[in-house]
């Protein structure tokens, strides 16, 4: 049967026995699934329950049939296996269906298609009885109680009755009627939803969190639809749920702050294991967001085999095998294991196109939701208490991560800025940390520069920087000045305020990876202002840059300190830096055929510049090394366009040196002939 986690909700893919299955084994596997399906009982219903009620009472008495067969031994027949494997299927739906309907995470879900789920309930109660109609009973072997038995259960499986139920009926048009409010713009009242979430069970942020995580893997699928019949309606759910999320707790003791809540991850001793290469998908060579799995086993980024597939292509891109189906099987366990790793090495994990734009593009509801929650999170942030400003903050964290639609929704609401600008200096390191981490992310929409810089935001985001209460808080505001860079203003403001330089070089010095990431992107963009070149080099960033690709093991980290390095060589003060510092040898030492493309191209980038700046220097200590050589002839030959050409030309360089000297030696030698003959 096929796993929970790899089978959309209400999809029943259930497997017909082989025919030439024995028959003890298949009444065995019908017996062991009917326990499975019992057991149910036990666990919460929150819709459908009579229904359900129902299913598990004739799956009883279905049991003690098939266990008085099982004792008495019967004569086999077709008929009768035919019968049993029929049930047997069915068997398989039913219990698809319970696992559904006790999902912790699918309540709501389940509820708003309650009619649709009892109306599967009904369809496998018909089919039960169908089954039971065909039974041969005269074949049967025992007294007259199993033959007994067998009617009674084949009459209960006619006669139960399932329907919608009033209860269920009663909360979808309750939950209908807020939708359809949220798309007017008009705030359902706290109380009304409050009921709802009663009725479901849902009693705590983290509850209702987990629904929404649910929903939005849902939309991520639907997406992948053709029809994308469900995508509004999820959508609309999700909205939901958020919505009631952020106006019904407000206790977030038990919400962690660094993120890692969701699910339980694997150790970093298992992480740093790994090739990172085993994460690149074979098509694009890029990181794999969305990792799916096809039938030859391989496995590849989901829209870049889709795009494959839409190509007209029915062959597996890596090992060339005709595919006979091309369905996909999401592979959740290298996901997690992706999601972690570039989380531990500060990578930035871009989800799919659904999540990064999120709720509001996918429906009416769910725009005009965020719009009610952001004037409601801005308006907490202005005026509530210190708790109700933290847990705003967090909120606006959470929203604003991966979804460019909910950052503009924020940004738009003039007070969310100056809010958590405020936050920053309240001296609450939780406070803190998460209005640092919203403005990050806010950070990424345009307009919050302006922002940011008329509320004098830039030189509280470099106090963060230096004096930061946690050193997460400290990692975001690195991040946040990358992005504040990006606007040619905010670089040269940035440079002249005390502490920020120091702040970054201190970050590069001391910080986690992740944070180290963070400044070094932002030391890279300031860079490109020419008052902050000779800053950074007055720093000693040469020498710590130095350090890092001598100490650090970090692919990332190895790439854009080469960035870095490159940046600086551009100008004759940069060039005459790294020589100086020794840090020559050690990039010549990086360049190799085996390393990643972005850091070669950086390596060859930057020995090009220290050629043309520094070339009496740096020449001669190039020509004499013969790996080089081989290095670069590899990279013209299979790297990158642009690394190519710059490949090419730097061996020009070197070749027009060595002919010159070639030259020299000769003219030398035919001089000091000549002048022996002549003695």
């Amino acid at each position: 049967m096929a796993n929970d986690a790899t089978r959309r909700i209400l999809n029943f893919p259930a497997i017909r026995p082989c025919e030439s299955v024995a028959f003890t084994t298949l009444l065995s596997s019908l017996i062991n699934l009917g326990h499975k399906i019992c057991g149910y009982k036990s666990r919460t219903l929150f819709a459908n329950k009579k229904n359900a009620r129902k299913s598990s009472r004739l799956i009883e008495s279905l049991l003690v049939f098939l266990e008085e067969i099982r004792n008495e031994g019967s004569l086999v027949g077709d008929s009768l296996v035919l019968s049993l494997s029929e049930l047997y299927w069915v068997f398989q739906k039913v219990n698809f269906l319970l696992e559904d309907c006790t999902r912790g995470d699918a309540r709501l879900l389940m509820l708003v298609n309650s009619e649709k789920v009892s109306n599967h309930f009904r369809v496998l109660m018909r089919a039960i009885a169908l089954a039971m109609d065909v039974m041969p009973l005269e074949s049967l072997e025992g007294d007259v109680e199993v033959k007994e038995l067998a009617e009674l259960v084949r009459t209960q499986a006619r006669k139960t009755k399932v329907e919608f139920e009033r209860v269920d009926r009663r909360f979808v048009r309750k939950v209908l009627l807020i939708v359809n409010m949220f798309e007017s713009g008009i705030a359902p009242e706290s109380r009304d939803l409050r009921r709802i979430l009663e009725h479901l069970g849902i009693r705590s942020w983290n509850e209702c969190n987990k629904e929404v995580k649910f929903l939005e893997s849902e939309i991520a699928k639907e997406c992948l639809t053709t029809e994308k019949r469900d995508l509004g309606l999820l959508s609309s759910l999700m909205a939901f749920l958020i919505y009631c999320r952020c106006r019904l707790f407000e206790d977030i003791c038990s919400v962690k702050s660094d993120f890692q809540q969701y699910g339980g991850g694997f150790s970093s001793e298992m992480i740093q294991g790994l090739n990172s290469d085993d994460f690149n998908c074979p098509i694009t060579l890029e990181i794999m967001t969305d990792p799916v799995t096809i039938s030859t086993g391989q496995t590849y980024d989901r829209l870049s085999i889709l795009k494959w597939f839409r190509s007209g292509n029915r062959t597996c891109p890596k090992t060339g095998e005709r595919l006979m189906y091309t369905d996909l099987v999401p592979n959740l366990a290298l996901k997690q294991l992706v999601m972690q790793y570039c989380s531990e090495n500060g990578i930035p994990f871009s989800e799919s196109e659904v999540q990064n734009h999120g709720v509001a593009t996918s429906s009416m509801a769910g725009a005009q939701a965020m719009s009610l929650l952001a004037k409601f999170l801005a308006d907490r942030l202005a005026v509530g208490t210190l708790q109700e400003q933290q847990k705003a903050a967090y909120e606006i964290r959470l929203l604003t991560k991966s979804s460019s639609s909910n950052r503009s929704c924020f940004v738009e609401v003039g007070e969310t800025i100056p809010s958590l600008l405020n936050l920053l200096s309240l001296g609450n390191p939780a406070a803190q940390e998460n209005a640092m981490a919203a403005l990050l992310n806010l950070s990424k929409y345009p307009k919050t520069n302006q922002l940011v810089a008329e509320n004098d935001g830039l030189s509280l985001v470099v106090d963060v920087l230096n004096l930061g209460l946690k050193p997460e808080a400290r990692q975001h505001a690195a991040g946040a000045l990358f992005y504040l860079s990006s606007v040619e203003n905010n670089r040269r403001t940035i440079g002249n305020i005390t502490g920020s330089i120091s702040g970054l070089m201190n970050l590069l010095r001391d910080g986690s990876d992740r944070a180290k990431k963070n400044a070094l992107l932002a030391i890279l963009v300031l860079l490109m202002c020419p008052e902050n070149h000779s800053k950074f080099l007055e720093s000693g960033l040469v020498s710590l840059l130095k350090n890092v690709l001598t100490n650090s093991e970090r692919e990332e980290l190895t790439t854009h300190s080469l960035a870095t390095l490159s940046a600086l060589s551009e100008k004759l003060d940069g060039s005459m830096a790294i020589i100086h510092s020794g840090t020559l040898p050690l990039i010549i030492q990086i360049l190799n055929p085996s390393t990643s493309k972005s850091a070669n191209e950086y390596c060859v980038s930057l020995l090009l510049s220290l050629c043309i700046n520094a070339g009496t220097y740096t020449v001669p200590i190039l020509i004499k090394n013969s790996s080089l050589m081989v290095s670069l002839y590899s990279i013209v030959t299979s790297g990158t366009t642009h690394s190519s050409k710059k490949a090419s030309s730097l061996l020009r360089i070197l070749h027009t040196f060595n002919e010159k000297m070639t030259d020299s030696s000769m003219a030398s030698g035919t001089h000091q002939e000549r002048v022996v003959t002549a003695w």
